[in-house]
């Protein structure tokens, strides 16, 4: 079994763009609970060729896909939620953005901690900030897939969501 065969993909494009923005975040969950699998790991066995490979795989998603997420969340969901004129979703808006960029400098430490054990290095695990970035993507998500994308959904037109699959599908080829 490949892990081709253990991950084929959210399942949905483009051509869905809230659908694939609602479906990556079960990758988000993988690779979250895999860094804390890690964690573990590392405690019990030290650095071996699965915590190198591990720490690889974490290190690719959230060095790539996640922030290409966070960018398509911050052009095409938050955007609708401070357009709606609902206090609260203007508020929530907010906050995600603000977790975005709590996150992102959370990340750079955890980043270096996971490169550490990607080449073989010994290295003290930061398991506090660790608990606090998976806590925080947890409570950010669960506001994401309960309020922000069913409300960026109402009032969705179908050549809405088809210019905004083309935008996100263009930004990526130009990074590609």
């Amino acid at each position: 079994m490949s892990l081709n065969d253990l991950y084929t993909g959210p399942g949905v494009g483009f051509e869905s763009p809230m659908e694939m923005l609602e479906a990556c975040h079960g990758r988000v969950r993988r690779t979250l609970d895999l860094m804390t699998r890690l964690e573990s790991h590392l405690a019990e066995h030290g650095i071996t060729d699965q915590a190198r490979s591990a720490s690889s795989d974490v290190l690719r998603y959230f060095d790539i896909a996640g922030p290409a997420h966070h960018e398509d969340e911050e052009r095409h969901v938050l955007p609708r939620l401070r357009s709606s004129g609902a206090p609260a979703l203007q508020v929530l808006a907010d906050r995600l953005q603000a977790d975005h960029a709590a996150m992102k400098e959370d990340w750079q430490v955890l980043r270096q901690a996971l490169i550490a054990v990607r080449d073989g290095n010994s290295v003290e695990w930061p398991s506090a900030l660790t608990r606090r970035y998976v806590d925080r993507y947890a409570t950010h998500l669960e506001a994401e897939e309960q309020i922000a994308f069913p409300a960026a959904r109402q009032d969705l037109t179908g050549l809405d969501a088809a210019a905004m699959g083309q935008e996100m599908a263009q930004r990526r080829q130009q990074k590609a």
